[in-house]
This record gives structure tokens, sequence and C-alpha cells, in this order.
């Protein structure tokens, strides 16, 4: 479960587009996990329920993320924000809880799961650096799968 929308998709370091070698993936859920443990100062245990997620997995999610943002500010890479396997809260599965009416607003930008869930269980990853596609595996957010020909992150397609 996450409950904003972050307006900003992307973060660059200060240089020119040439100079900059590397892109992170921040999922959506990772950046989620960082900002009720930092921003809205929840217990992992806290922050876990609200995302309706075991303790573990936020763990996995706050460590995976921290050591993502890092390697970008250490190393000046871009950071992309996208993808992830989550849902939001409001009616229609789209969108934070308090920002609109059920229904309305805007949607996550990769477009609506069944049953307001990111994806459904069916779907494919795919990989943002070579375009790799493998089917999903339930219960497997797609950001845990390496690419099989390049190693990166997959995403939600």
């Amino acid at each position: 479960m996450v409950d904003f929308e972050h307006p900003e998709r992307q973060f660059r370091p200060f240089s020119s587009e040439s100079e900059i070698s590397e892109e992170i993936l921040l999922t959506i859920d990772e950046l989620e996990a960082m900002r009720l443990s930092f921003l809205e100062n929840l217990s992992q245990t806290e922050a876990a329920a609200r995302m309706e997620i075991h303790q573990s997995t936020f763990q996995r999610a706050l460590k995976k993320a921290l050591e993502k943002v890092t390697d970008a500010l250490v190393h000046g890479k871009a950071i992309r924000i996208e993808g992830g396997d989550y849902r939001m809260p409001r009616g229609d599965g789209t969108g934070p809880a308090r920002q609109g009416p059920a229904g309305g607003g805007r949607g996550r930008g990769q477009g609506k799961g069944r049953g307001g869930r990111f994806g459904g269980p069916e779907g494919n990853c795919i990989c943002p650096a070579c375009g790799y596609e493998t089917p999903h595996t339930p219960g497997v957010s797609c950001s845990q799968v390496k690419c099989e020909k390049c190693g990166s992150p997959m995403v939600r397609k």
C-alpha cells in the first residue's frame, strides 16, 4: 500500500547529461518505505502495518532503497522512480486516500491492475535497461528480480 503520489519521477546530479554514466531505479514501494520511516518517523512495525506488508519485507525494502540512494549520491548516478509491487488506497485503486473523491484524480502512471493491485498476479516483469521480459512470479516484487541479460532490476510492465 502506497499512500502518496510523488510528482517527480527522476533526479539527476547537477552536471551535463553526458557526464552521468548510470541511472538507479528506485521503485515506488521502496520510496514509500523511506518516506514512512524518515519523514513520518514511524517504527518499522508501524510502517509495515501502514503498507500492509510484513515487517521483514518492509525492512528489506528500506535497506534496498537506502543502498540505491547511497550508491546514486556517492557515485553521481541519476535516480529514476517508477514501478514496484504496490497498490494505492483510494476506492478505485489509484491515488492517496486523502486526495480527491474515489474514482477521480490522477492514476499511478503505469496503469491500473485488477482490483486495484498494481499489475495483478499475472503479467510480466520488464527490464528498463534492455527491454527483456519475463513472466511475473506472484508474491515476488519485480524489483527484486534481476534481468537475465544485463543484471538490472526489473519493473512491472
